[in-house]
């Protein structure tokens, strides 16, 4: 595409809002710095599983408080995904950005200062309501700078780096945890914040809904607490039970205030988040895809850094390098799927993709203790091609299938469901591993001390802990971990992949198969139905949002 093909200053066309040329130009550069800001926040939320140990060490830690320093950042992320994209829509994007960006950055330099497991809680709260505006922002700004004909490619660019994001976490935090202090982990999100800053205040322009309705508190309120409540019920149920009353008041919590939420947007007249949105098939499918996607991934994430470390014996940067080849297959492929797509369609380039991660976990299921590490890395391959084939088309789906008026609220859409899988995915596949390990090492642990036995029956970690009392035994009691937690693994991802293969014929089912428009034409012409063309709320397609250069 060329200068030529943009709307004039001043006028609409086919190909989308008016874009100033000034901020055209520079496109690509604001692509730099809204990947920049969303792997911070996304490494922020993966980052932190390798330094456990060395916070419970050095800040004594109990189990709970080490658990809470986890969710804290994720619940409060989630929780208010949504709000925050309508605020960026009403306000500007471009001021919710850089205000979590600010956010995140003190927030992670409070973190660094902290002497104790509740103000490191605190803070890494604090951490997840700094990215709750970056991370919808960074997608609906992109949505508005990057005509139809680009936007696709743009999008799959920014998808390929959130999920690249979830593996580069570990590898930075096991990096920094071998030759700095735990703090490390936190103070360096600092110089990154700063650079993100002050790129975006000279890069980025300010956007945001022309024709923007009230406020909808109301609905924001019920969003929250019902998103909040279903993210702690998920996260805290292999811990209290699926059964327990904690884990059901949870999710009957969220249930009620779900329906409250669904019920409040249809009536009023001013919705923070318009159900007739989920009337799309490309929005909703899209949605379920990322959601089961990214279950899929972060519950091998889960089990695979165990594997590697426990089973394998990686030290915790090794276990985080041996994940980069997912990585590096998203990175690669992700880019690339905005053609697949346009020459082959939406919905058979994100089957194969869902194939693809079926096939990768299957590969991951049929690991043994004794595997080589060149198994674990085509498994990853694997997987990372579907998940650049998946994700990315999904994320574009969700994003051209609204307004771009409301882009902030679809992209905080595509956000959430991201969040809520990944949630799902650790507490599904760890409670599926952690119940099939402990039923094999009931019988393994016969005539041990009560102690050591329920140690050895807990974790594979455990077991190594109790096989270090046990002298020449001990080695026994690790090797026998080794192959019932390898066991429970495979087949947890067996059920992931599985799940993978069903997303897949949704997929298939539901959505249109032409070809979206090639570059340079149109991708919402067609009915809204087959193209996903942006409709509002009562289904007629929504005047699109206008794009200011900063000022």
């Amino acid at each position: 595409m060329t200068t030529a093909d943009i709307p004039a200053p001043g006028t609409s066309g086919p190909a989308g809002p008016p874009i100033d040329p000034a901020v055209y130009e520079r496109r690509w550069k604001i692509l730099v710095v809204l990947c920049l800001s969303l792997v911070l926040v996304v490494v922020g939320n993966s980052a932190l599983n390798v330094a456990l140990p060395t916070l419970q060490r050095d800040l004594l830690a109990t189990s709970t408080q080490l658990q809470w320093i986890v969710d804290a950042y994720a619940i409060v992320f989630a929780g208010l995904l949504l709000p925050a994209g309508a605020l960026g829509d009403r306000f500007g994007r471009r001021g919710a950005l850089q205000l979590g960006l600010v956010i995140f950055g003190i927030a992670s330099l409070l973190a660094t200062l902290s002497n104790s497991p509740n103000q490191l809680i605190a803070t890494r709260a604090l951490m997840g309501l700094g990215a709750a505006f970056v991370m919808p922002a960074t997608l609906s700004i992109l949505a508005n700078v990057f005509p139809p004909g680009e936007r696709a490619r743009a999008i799959a660019i920014w998808a390929g780096f959130a999920g690249a994001g979830a593996a580069i976490g570990p590898v930075m935090s096991g990096f920094l945890l071998e030759h700095f202090w735990w703090g490390s982990v936190f103070f360096v999100n600092v110089p990154i914040v700063i650079v993100a800053i002050a790129a975006g205040a000279v890069l980025v322009p300010t956007s945001k809904d022309p024709n923007h309705g009230k406020l909808d508190p109301i609905g924001a309120l019920l969003s929250v607490v019902a998103l909040a409540s279903l993210l702690y019920a998920i996260i805290e149920a292999p811990v209290n039970g699926w059964g327990s009353p904690e884990t059901v008041a949870g999710f009957a919590l969220f249930a009620v205030f779900a329906v409250g939420f669904v019920a409040w947007e249809r009536h009023n007249p001013h919705p923070m988040l318009p159900m007739a949105f989920f009337a799309n098939r490309r929005f909703s499918v899209g949605a379920t895809t990322i959601t089961l996607t990214f279950f899929a991934m972060f519950g091998l994430f889960f089990v695979l850094t165990q594997y590697l470390q426990f089973v394998l014996g990686f030290s915790p940067f090794q276990a985080g390098l041996a994940t980069l080849p997912l990585a590096f297959m998203l990175v690669i492929f992700a880019p690339r799927s905005a053609g697949f797509v346009a020459r082959f369609g939406q919905a058979r380039v994100q089957a194969f993709g869902l194939t693809l991660v079926a096939i990768g976990l299957l590969v991951m299921a049929s690991l043994t203790p004794t595997s080589n590490y060149g198994m674990v890395a085509f498994g990853l391959v694997i997987m990372g091609i579907g998940m650049a084939c998946t994700t990315a088309p999904a994320t574009n789906a969700i994003v051209s299938s609204v307004p771009l008026a409301k882009s902030g609220v679809g992209s905080a859409v595509n956000d959430t469901t991201r969040e809520v899988g990944g949630a799902l995915g650790i507490a599904v596949v760890g409670s599926l591993v952690a119940s099939a390990y402990r039923s094999t090492m009931a019988t393994k642990v016969a005539g041990l001390p009560a102690l050591l036995a329920g140690q050895a029956r807990d974790s594979v970690g455990g077991a190594y802990g109790a096989g270090k009392s046990l002298g020449p035994a001990g080695a026994q009691l690790a090797t026998e971990a080794k192959v019932a937690f390898t066991d429970a693994m495979g087949a947890a991802l067996v059920v992931a992949a599985v799940v993978a293969l069903v997303c897949a014929g949704i997929v298939l089912i539901y959505l249109p198969r032409t070809p979206v428009p090639m570059p340079g034409v149109p991708e919402d012409a067609g009915t809204a139905e087959d193209s996903g063309a942006p409709i509002d709320s009562v289904g007629a397609v929504d005047p699109v949002g206008s794009v200011e250069p900063p000022a």
